[in-house]
């Protein structure tokens, strides 16, 4: 085929697409069924009618090829687990008495069972839960949600790709099970798994499907010989196969590197790259291996992870270099459009020029079917397009919003010795136990306590104007109040005011900080029912107030102990919002640190002793190959240096990680120089402090034992046999006690069950350390 007759044939397409509905029905009607006031029929009937909705609103923009199987009632990779027959054996009664609460059990866990690990999607927020493999694991297809959701879509006129996670990316994405010795190697399951997966492609193939898309994304990492090997060996026996769907092979988030020839020499017909985050490394990749004649190519040249509009002339100059490197090029966003909120326009409160800066899920699909337009006929066919993209492009960027001078003085004029603390460790320490007298294994929590109904009224109250200003602080100051008196009546060592005034850990600042806008509608999923709406980091950064000082030293004047500063940390504060695309990240991640810096520095001097500043993202935000990493973590330790450098010795500073893998980044977290870590341990069962220890890390460390992302009470003596192993690695004298991360999605009984619980397993710990 000519570079005309693949524009000619150009296509418009989406690898996924937000599930929650406009309203969050899928969340309302799903945390209506756990709670017993929505049946089975009831919620799969609101999925049914979202998923129709989709396709049709797809399908109405000018998607020519809608996407099935991407929808799920709590992650796909737990989906896909499913459609294996991958069902730990500690679920697989639930699963059997009634496949949709085994399900939800394996996701969220019963009292008798645990749920499967959760960890992040690659380098978004996304949360998946990890597939438990072992030697022993058999293998058998279930392809029941991917045919009957095909066929919805067919028997609604449509064109449609199922789409599944493929079978390299789904077990280099799992772990051991249980009891499985931890060298075992899931790759080594491919040749039993790749059956299943010919099961399912010949089921599509049967109910319909013409093109089925298998998501790779693991690929875009570093891989192995043997890793690629598998690759090539995976396609080339699904390739094989004689009565199937053709297949495009889909990857995401990163350049393609050496897979890219194995996957080009493989009997597939199509694979689809990401031509935003990688666009330079994919065009000269596919280049060099002489491009994909004979294949199709989907290109990713929409951004599907941020929520800037798209530079249509940029993209378009894109695709027509493609147009010579494939038989035929199709248009799409570079991932799937679950990681950015559903549609600009319900936002009210945005001001009307910087919402011409702003495409989210439904805006990027025009921007696609405007590519594929403008690809096949032209751009004399998008010329109104392409001018409103101009002039969109030049408001944003000659808006005095994205540029302050002070403030870019002022972030010019850091030096080395402004990211490093005025004493080394061992100083500290020593002052920090003479000021807080603290017991051996101190217990604390991470920062937040229940968001509860109430809480939640009273902000939407607060907004209606059905109370004022003095009511919602009353009943903050109420909440506070009463979360500081449980946790002295529980016994806790280091309290915390409890993040009532919050509505989310980032938000909460941003809409504090100039720079940043605020969405009211921007929903993105994190996981399970849990979302978020992430702030837009628009222009430079600066902090016009104190923005935790008040609320915390209130919750200070009700205890005589210690209680937490909490403040969210700069790489955190950019990894859950829609950053900036126009300048570095490192100069981003500066101007935040520098604001977050000043606030630091009011706590401490209203009288805070203990300050925590919370990195969850720091692990997340990790490039995905290794030859990125240095220069990531030089800017991101050094920012989080900055952000807390400035305080006394005796003042100790904490941070926060959870779910994500940290092996990797132990190094760095040595180097961020917090006195305190505590980190998410519960459902890896101690992993992270076994490396902290095999690090030598020098510093204080609570690894959680108390898994908040399930609603089970840990019993005393389970939290009591995590700490046990938690001292086999980290000394008693540096070890903490807490939960996993924030209490802000659990119920107050649970709560409370569960935090004397862990009092009392760190109570009795302390007893048998203190007789042996």
């Amino acid at each position: 085929m000519t570079a005309k007759s693949a524009a000619a044939a150009a296509r418009a397409t989406v690898y996924g697409y937000p599930r929650q509905g406009q309203s969050r029905e899928l969340k309302k009607a799903i945390e209506g069924y756990w709670k017993g006031r929505v049946d089975a029929d009831a919620l799969r009937a609101t999925a049914t009618e979202l998923r129709r909705g989709n396709w049709r609103q797809l399908a109405e923009a000018g998607i020519h090829e809608v996407p099935t199987g991407d929808f799920s009632y709590y992650d796909h990779v737990l989906d896909t687990s499913v459609m294996v027959g991958a069902i730990p054996e500690r679920h697989r009664a639930a699963v059997e008495a009634d496949a949709l609460d085994g399900y939800f059990a394996m996701a969220r866990g019963t009292q008798d069972a645990a749920p499967l690990e959760m960890t992040k999607w690659f380098d978004t927020n996304y949360h998946y839960l990890v597939p438990e493999l072992g030697p022993d694991t058999v293998f058998t297809a279930d392809s029941t949600k991917q045919v009957a959701e095909l066929g919805q879509a067919l028997a609604l006129g449509l064109t449609a790709r199922p789409v599944l996670v493929g079978p390299v990316t789904y077990l280099l994405l799992a772990k051991p099970a249980p009891g499985v010795a931890a060298a075992f190697d899931p790759l080594t399951l491919l040749d039993r798994l790749l059956p299943v997966y010919a099961q399912v492609l010949t089921d599509l193939r049967t109910a319909g499907a013409e093109w089925v898309q298998l998501d790779e994304p693991a690929l875009v990492q570093d891989r192995t010989p043997a890793e690629l090997n598998a690759a090539a060996r995976a396609y080339r026996d699904l390739g094989g196969l004689i009565d199937r769907p053709k297949l495009l092979v889909a990857s995401y988030f990163d350049r393609l590197g050496d897979a890219l020839p194995v996957l080009a020499k493989a009997p597939v017909e199509g694979l689809a790259l990401d031509f935003t985050e990688a666009a330079a490394a994919n065009l000269d990749a596919l280049a060099a291996v002489g491009g994909l004649p004979g294949k199709r190519l989907v290109a990713g040249v929409v951004n599907g992870r941020n929520i800037w509009v798209n530079d249509l002339e940029k993209s378009l100059a894109t695709l027509g270099t493609l147009l010579a490197l494939a038989d035929r090029v199709d248009v799409a966003a570079s991932c799937s459009l679950l990681h950015v909120p559903l549609d600009a326009t319900a936002e009210r409160d945005i001001e009307p020029q910087i919402l011409r800066w702003l495409a989210f899920a439904r805006q990027k699909t025009a921007e696609i079917v405007t590519l594929a337009k403008g690809l096949g006929g032209g751009t004399d066919t998008i010329a109104a397009e392409l001018a409103a993209n101009r002039a969109d492009l030049a408001s944003r960027a000659g808006s005095a919003l994205t540029h302050d001078p002070a403030v870019r003085a002022r972030t010019a004029a850091v030096t080395a010795t402004d990211a490093r603390r005025s004493q080394p460790y061992p100083e500290r320490a020593a002052a920090q136990r003479a000021h807080l007298r603290l017991p051996l294994l101190p217990t604390t929590t991470i920062g937040s306590f229940p968001q509860t109904t109430e809480l939640r009224t009273a902000r939407a109250d607060l907004r209606a104007g059905r109370i004022d200003s003095a009511g919602y602080e009353e009943r903050i100051r109420a909440e506070i109040g009463e979360v500081i008196s449980f946790q002295e009546k529980t016994g806790l060592d280091v309290l915390v005011h409890g993040e009532a005034e919050r509505n989310d850990m980032v938000q909460y600042f941003a809409e504090q900080l100039t720079g940043y806008l605020a969405t009211q509608h921007g929903w993105v999923q994190s996981y399970g029912t849990r979302y978020v709406r992430p702030p837009i980091l628009a222009g430079d950064i600066s902090r016009p107030e104190a923005m935790t000082v008040r609320w915390t030293t209130y919750a200070q004047s009700l205890t005589t102990k210690p209680v937490k500063g909490m403040l969210t940390g700069p790489v955190t504060m950019l990894a859950w919002s829609f950053v900036r695309d126009d300048q570095p990240l490192a100069d981003t991640a500066r101007q935040v640190a520098l604001a977050l810096r000043d606030e630091v520095n009011d706590l401490e001097a209203a009288g805070t002793s203990v300050i925590q500043v919370d990195e969850p993202a720091l692990r997340e935000t990790l490039p995905l190959r290794a030859c990125d990493h240095p220069e990531y973590l030089a800017w991101a330790t050094e920012v989080f240096r900055l952000t807390t450098a400035g305080v006394r010795p005796d003042t100790q500073i904490h941070t926060h990680m959870c779910y994500a893998e940290f092996g990797d980044i132990v190094e760095a977290i040595d180097d961020l120089d917090a006195d305190v870590i505590s980190l998410e341990a519960a459902r890896s069962h101690m992993q992270v402090a076994r490396e902290l220890a095999e690090h030598g890390y020098p510093r204080e460390a609570g690894p959680g034992v108390y898994d908040i992302h399930s609603p089970r009470v840990p019993g005393a003596d389970e939290a009591a046999a995590l700490l046990r192993k938690g001292l086999e690695a980290i000394p008693a004298e540096r070890l903490w006690v807490n939960p996993d991360c924030g209490l802000k999605t659990r119920a107050w009984p649970e709560t409370r069950a569960s935090l004397e619980n862990l009092v009392t397993a760190a109570r009795t710990v302390r007893t048998e350390l203190s007789t042996s």
